[in-house]
């Protein structure tokens, strides 16, 4: 089994920068890609941004300009930052991963760290 552990998030200032670090841990083979999500409250979870195990990222439009997504295969983990902060991206922001787990694929999601953004 594997399980992922989100860290960062909390309370960020209008225009201030969101990091978020997520590591995977447990009986990892591998790694396919890992990802951030994020929920709104009383909208649907969103993809911000995801990354292959080969660096190849993907970001969502209204995180693409402002967002950088990164991943170390060898410590299982991924990171994300976001500047410029606005209320709008005030979220539960969930770490997904895909996952070699012995013989298996299998997918991965994080508890959630909350983030507020406000002054």
């Amino acid at each position: 089994q594997a399980h992922l552990v989100e860290s960062g998030g909390g309370l960020v200032q209008p225009g201030g920068t969101l990091r978020l670090s997520c590591v995977a841990s447990g009986s990892v083979t591998s790694i396919n890609a890992m990802a951030w999500y994020r929920q709104r409250s009383g909208k649907q979870r969103e993809l911000v941004a995801s990354i292959t195990r080969f660096g190849s990222a993907n970001y969502a439009e209204s995180a693409r300009d402002r967002s950088t997504i990164s991943i170390d295969i060898i410590k299982k983990s991924v990171d994300l930052q976001m500047t410029n902060l606005e209320p709008e991206d005030a979220a539960v922001y969930y770490c997904h991963a895909d996952l070699w787990v012995g013989p298996n694929r299998e997918a991965f999601w994080g508890q959630g760290t909350q983030v507020t953004v406000s002054s």
